[in-house]
């Protein structure tokens, strides 16, 4: 499948002001509580890497992720994941950083592997809340934007690896098989 057209949904301009408008909701509840913002590799990274800039928290670690889930297609398979943190989560907050949550498996998943470790507390943010194929019960704590169907690439968001470094979120108009 090759992408022939992307049509800019959110610009670069609205992310911004969007992402600024989370990181203070995030600094107004967190303020200096010990707290690990984790990102979810590599979709999240370019999101991640505005709103952590943005969070006013002296007591603020930051983390990484990556996750993989063994299905075939789009089916949900096996999802298993790997972090680099250095420090123990338990009786710290931890804020979860990921791209888009979509059917929720993967988020329904690691947020329950997170809250074994028992941290203080569990947020997740997300720079979109899609909720189109969504059949996990996942709450998303701080949604940059809501979606209800689309598919989207752009702003750390891909496919088949490209696309992520477009400044806008796009949305997909055509496919070429």
């Amino acid at each position: 499948m090759r992408i022939t057209k992307v049509r800019p949904l959110f610009t670069h301009e609205m992310i911004a002001k969007r992402v600024a408008e989370l990181s203070d909701e995030i600094s107004a509840i967190y303020k200096d509580e010990p707290l690990i913002a984790v990102c979810v590799l590599k979709g999240a990274v370019i999101f991640f890497s505005d709103l952590v800039r943005g969070i006013h928290n002296n007591n603020m670690l930051l983390g990484f992720l990556r996750m993989s889930s063994y299905g075939k297609g789009m089916d949900p398979g096996e999802i298993k994941f790997e972090w680099t943190l250095g420090t123990d989560i338990r009786d710290k907050h931890v804020l979860i950083v990921e791209d888009v949550v979509d059917t929720g498996h993967s988020m329904h998943f690691l947020l329950n592997e997170v809250r074994k470790r028992e941290p203080r507390s569990v947020r997740l943010a997300a720079l979109v809340d899609k909720h189109e194929r969504r059949d996990a019960d996942v709450h998303v704590d701080f949604a940059g934007f809501q979606l209800s169907e689309g598919f989207i690439v752009g702003y750390g968001l891909d496919h088949a690896e490209h696309y992520r470094a477009l400044p806008d979120i796009c949305v997909v108009e055509a496919v070429e098989d």
